[in-house]
């Protein structure tokens, strides 16, 4: 069939089907979008666990489906290095003979009219072979002549060797935006900046209004500079010092086990406690509102909680990822505080953010998607 009388493909990176509440969310977010505005063409889900992936999202646009080819080629480099892992994946876009196993998907990505790398942070020096998904996208586009972009990326922190290699990769981007300070100056000129996705996907669908607590936790367990238990420690310090009974609080699950392991020590401690499982969040909305105190280890629950104006207050618990993460959205209005080092923090009494500065934001996210995708 001539290219003009087919489908446009569509083609999104991202790293949906975990489960985690935030790349959900974003990956949810975009099939939304073109379901309204590119509801016939053919759009393809590049992620890590297209299987669940698809359970959770192929409701969301007539003509989505869902295959994990970008991630398996970084996967079977030979070398977690970043260049070795860059230049594997190019080769065999180029050459796909070199990854038989994945002839067919390799050849679906070339002939994508647009490759976007949904937002996220998933591309930097903690997972260095993800580099490759970058340079995937640019030679899959370079066999199909269409564009690929980036939105909401976080690409700190980056080691240093890989800086050059992350630079020149970037540039090949018809668009490439980025979510904070750091990713934007390690990219340099031609980069935008308009924040997380998430904030072009909040809608109040994302809420429940029944059943909610005054006080909400969301602790991880994963990725910390410190102990589950001296997280532990910190939550049931922080509760007493705030002054809140057990049955006031509720907990959130932002990945599933990962995000009970820490309330698992406490809950015995916390009688009447609400829990909250991932997956009745994302069926029933997240159980924020306005006016609520929050504790959260995770971004997005910081996000789409201060979105609604609760109040609450960010723990870092790794330093050279989360500390940039939760201030990019303090920096963009907020409102919480952060709390670093395990320090117990004062009792939030504001935040959220304001309407002007909400709106502010998704009138870019919008701006940004209409000129990628003409909707």
């Amino acid at each position: 069939m001539p290219s003009q009388q087919r489908p446009p493909v569509i083609y999104l990176v991202g790293t949906s089907g975990n489960p985690n509440y935030g790349d959900e969310l974003i990956t949810a977010t975009w099939l939304k979008y073109l379901a309204r505005v590119a509801p016939n063409s053919e759009v393809w889900v590049d992620c890590p666990n297209p299987g669940s992936s698809a359970v959770l999202l192929a409701n969301l646009h007539p003509r989505v489906r869902f295959t994990d080819t970008f991630w398996r080629l970084c996967w079977e480099a030979p070398s977690d290095g970043p260049w070795e892992v860059a230049s594997f994946v190019q080769h065999a876009i180029n050459n796909p003979g070199m990854a038989p196993r994945w002839v067919a998907g390799i050849e679906l990505a070339a002939r994508a009219d647009v490759v976007h790398v949904i937002g996220g942070g998933y591309v930097n020096g903690i997972w260095p072979r993800h580099i490759g998904l970058l340079a995937a996208s640019v030679a899959a586009v370079r066999r199909s002549g269409g564009r690929a972009v980036m939105t909401g990326q976080g690409l700190w922190p980056v080691a240093e060797e890989a800086q050059p290699l992350l630079r020149n990769l970037v540039a090949q981007f018809a668009t490439a935006d980025v979510r904070d300070e750091p990713s934007a100056g390690l990219v340099g000129n031609g980069v935008v900046m308009t924040g997380d996705d998430m904030f072009f996907g909040i809608e109040q669908s994302l809420y429940r209004t029944d059943d909610l607590r005054e006080v909400m936790i969301c602790v991880q367990s994963d990725m910390l500079d410190v102990s589950v238990p001296a997280l532990a420690g910190f939550l049931l310090d922080t509760l007493r010092a705030w002054g809140v009974r057990p049955e006031q609080v509720g907990i959130a699950e932002g990945i599933p086990r990962v995000d009970r392991e820490v309330f698992a020590l406490v809950e015995h401690d916390l009688p009447g406690a609400r829990f909250y499982p991932f997956s009745e969040i994302m069926d029933a909305g997240l159980p924020a509102a306005a006016g609520q105190r929050w504790l959260s280890t995770r971004f997005h629950m910081h996000l789409v909680a201060a979105a609604v104006g609760a109040h609450g207050v960010a723990v870092s618990i790794n330093s050279g990822y989360y500390t940039n993460k939760h201030r990019s959205l303090i920096e963009r209005g907020s409102g919480w505080a952060l709390s670093e080092g395990l320090q117990i923090p004062t009792v939030p009494t504001g935040g959220g953010f304001s309407t002007a500065a909400l709106q502010e934001t998704q009138e870019q996210k919008a701006k940004l998607a209409a000129s990628i995708y003409g909707g």
